[in-house]
Formats: C-alpha cells, sequence, structure tokens
C-alpha cells in the first residue's frame, strides 16, 4: 500500500505493564486499558521523534469491551497527556474533534463514525478501498485466550519481575509448553509446521531435543541456571512419541543435526507430567 513502515519491538518494556496494571485486567490476562495507554504513549514519542504532529488508531467505540467503550477511550486519552493528538478515523464524528481536525489538516467529513461490535462496515469499507488481504476480525491478542492467558499468568505467579524475560513468554505461546521444578523450560511442536516455529525460537543456550530412531516431536529445551533437567524434558519427548521403546534414548544438541548429549528415558506417570504442563 506504498506506506513506509517502522517495526519496534516494546515486548521488553511491556512485561512491567503486564505485571502491573494499574486498571486491572479483563476476563483473563489481558490489561487492555494498560496495553493501550503504553502502547499510545511509545508511539507519541515516536511521533515527536519523526516530526509528526498527531497519532492515527483503528479504534471503533464500542468494538471491544473493555478498552473501547467510550469511557475507557477517554481514560486512554486522558492518561495519554495529549488527547487532542489522538485521531481515531473510522469512529471520529461520534467523538469530539481533535487537533487534526480542528486545523484543517485531515477533512472531518471524510471521516467515519463506525460504532458497535459489528465488522461489516469496516469489511465494506475495505472493499471499497481495494483491501482484500487482511487478518480475520475474529479472535484477538493472546491475552483474551483462556488457555494462553494461564500460561502467562502462571508464568508470572513463578517468576520475580527481574527474572521476567520477552523471549520465556513468546515460547510459552507456541506449541506444547512445559516448565520444570527448578525453573527449566521445554516446548514441543504438535505438528511439523509447529515443530518448524519452535525451533526458529531458539536462543543461545537452548537445546534441540528429541528421540534418537523413531518419529516424534522436535522439542526445545531452554535449561535454568545451576540445574541439569534433561532427564525430566526426555521424559517428556518419549511420552508424545508413540513408538518410543523402554529406555529410549534422546538426544540434546545446539541444532537439530547435531547431537552432543544423550539421556536414556521412560514416560512419566500422568500426575507428574500434568504438575509440569504450562
Amino acid at each position: 500500500y506504498k506506506m513506509k513502515v517502522r517495526v519496534i519491538d516494546v515486548s521488553h518494556e511491556y512485561l512491567h505493564v503486564l505485571g502491573n496494571p494499574k486498571y486491572g485486567y479483563g476476563k483473563n490476562f489481558n490489561p487492555c486499558i494498560d496495553c493501550k495507554i503504553f502502547l499510545f504513549k511509545r508511539a507519541l514519542e515516536i511521533m515527536k521523534e519523526e516530526g509528526a504532529e498527531f497519532l492515527i488508531t483503528g479504534e471503533v467505540i464500542g468494538q471491544r469491551p473493555m478498552s473501547q467503550r467510550r469511557d475507557a477511550m477517554n481514560i486512554i486519552s486522558k492518561q495519554l497527556g495529549a488527547r487532542e493528538r489522538l485521531l481515531r478515523p473510522l469512529c471520529a464524528k461520534i467523538m469530539p474533534p481533535t487537533l487534526a481536525e480542528e486545523e484543517g489538516w485531515v477533512d472531518r467529513e471524510k471521516l467515519y463514525g463506525f460504532s458497535g461490535r459489528s465488522r461489516k462496515p469496516q469489511m465494506a469499507l475495505a472493499q471499497e478501498l481495494g483491501i482484500a488481504d487482511y487478518p480475520s476480525p475474529a479472535g484477538g491478542c493472546a491475552l483474551t485466550d483462556p488457555i494462553q492467558a494461564k500460561r502467562i499468568e502462571r508464568y508470572f505467579e513463578d517468576t520475580k519481575e527481574d527474572e521476567r524475560n520477552d523471549l520465556d513468554v513468546r515460547l510459552l505461546l507456541k506449541g506444547r509448553p512445559f516448565c520444570f521444578p527448578g525453573g527449566s523450560y521445554l516446548t514441543m511442536g504438535r505438528n511439523e509446521g509447529e515443530n518448524k516455529v519452535v525451533y526458529a525460537m531458539r536462543q543461545e543456550g537452548d537445546e534441540v531435543v528429541k528421540a534418537i530412531g523413531p518419529a516424534g516431536p522436535t522439542g526445545l529445551f531452554r535449561p535454568a541456571p545451576g540445574v541439569d533437567e534433561r532427564a525430566l524434558a526426555a521424559a517428556v519427548i518419549v511420552r508424545y512419541c508413540p513408538k518410543a521403546i523402554p529406555d529410549q534414548e534422546v538426544g540434546f544438541g545446539p541444532d537439530d543435526e547435531t547431537v552432543t548429549t544423550t539421556i536414556c528415558a521412560n514416560r512419566p506417570a500422568d500426575e507428574l507430567l500434568e504438575s509440569w504442563r504450562r
């Protein structure tokens, strides 16, 4: 669409917001109001760096139950400290004029007055503008998904603020994750596609783990400092390897072609497995 785009990773900074939301959580582990305030403040900083005059968002009044109520949107604008600089073109006509409209930088008459949960007006507008390859409007943030939200909530319960790492959080949101008593993590794909995604997320110090011989999942093992929990990770891999034999050999290495450590393991008891599951 001939737009210049900058992608800025704010994951590490966001962990503090996620763990300490002033306005609380939604139905799951989603701090939507605090999230919007945080992102808009960062965007405001970039706006000033770029020499721009105002911000644009795609919000619509009433579309989301927590952060897009009119009162919540007013809180967000107020906390931003520059509410007149925040333009919401899709619902601008049912909101007070912003600086961009008052100064004539944009024509208010060409903006929209959408409201409510339906996406049909936006979809019709997209069709009118020739935009077809947009994501499905269903679903939303991972923190609103009950299963994924619970994983992240347990991670925050189990770690101190200075121990939290956005790379660990990313890993918990992929595949089938486990956390062992010493703090080590194992994530494995549930199919070939997820195996590739998990493998691509490896960082320095991580180990790729899989059964030697029979086909099975590829796991990514992230060891905690000062403990060796490879035997637990090997047992989990064996549990999900249908053709594993007793004392199945499991290999660990820096990539999927190199094995530096092997461990023989058997399937763990179901209750033990459940205690590790995230």
